[in-house]
């Protein structure tokens, strides 16, 4: 099974990834950044889009990793990774449902003054406007396809503890 935990910067994807992990026997987090990262150090470079999503190895990439590793340990693997496009999160789903992989599909979400606090006062990165311009975006997907497609697990007044053992429960049950 892979418990995708969505959402924009700031939200808690990372923070709530490690959680879920402990709370969920027999896990493992896979971060599909590295995915993007792996392409982003190949030289000369792809061409650039501004975003390795938007490269197509990355989401069959993502997926085949995923089915593998899967394949290799067993378990569960939560996945935090922002998909803001609903075509990749089609090509995503699609491609491990093709595999029988089940997906537990989370939203992490905060209201937008919430997130732009948390990003702004990110003690590890820092203010990040990279982060920032992704809350507009965020916003538009969750009005228009993502809240539909995912539980939604509202963390504007949770803790990191209470949104992993919120997410844990509901894949437990």
């Amino acid at each position: 099974m892979i418990v995708w935990l969505n959402g924009t910067h700031g939200a808690g994807k990372t923070t709530a990834s490690a959680l879920v992990q402990q709370l969920i026997p027999d896990s493992r987090v896979f971060d599909a950044e590295k995915v993007g990262e792996t392409l982003m150090d190949i030289k000369p470079g792809l061409p650039w889009t501004g975003n390795f999503q938007d490269w197509s190895p990355w989401r069959p990439l993502v997926v085949e990793t995923a089915r593998r590793v899967l394949d290799y340990t067993g378990g569960t693997l939560v996945m935090p990774m922002t998909v803001l496009v609903e075509q990749y999160w089609c090509e995503i789903s699609t491609g491990l449902a093709q595999h029988a992989i089940p997906v537990r599909h989370f939203v992490l979400h905060a209201d937008q003054e919430t997130l732009r606090g948390r990003i702004e006062r990110d003690t590890v990165l820092g203010p990040s406007p990279f982060r920032l311009k992704y809350l507009e975006p965020y916003a538009e997907a969750a009005r228009t396809w993502l809240h539909a497609e995912a539980e939604v697990v509202d963390t504007t007044h949770l803790t990191p503890a209470q949104a992993a053992q919120q997410i844990a429960e509901a894949v437990k049950s």
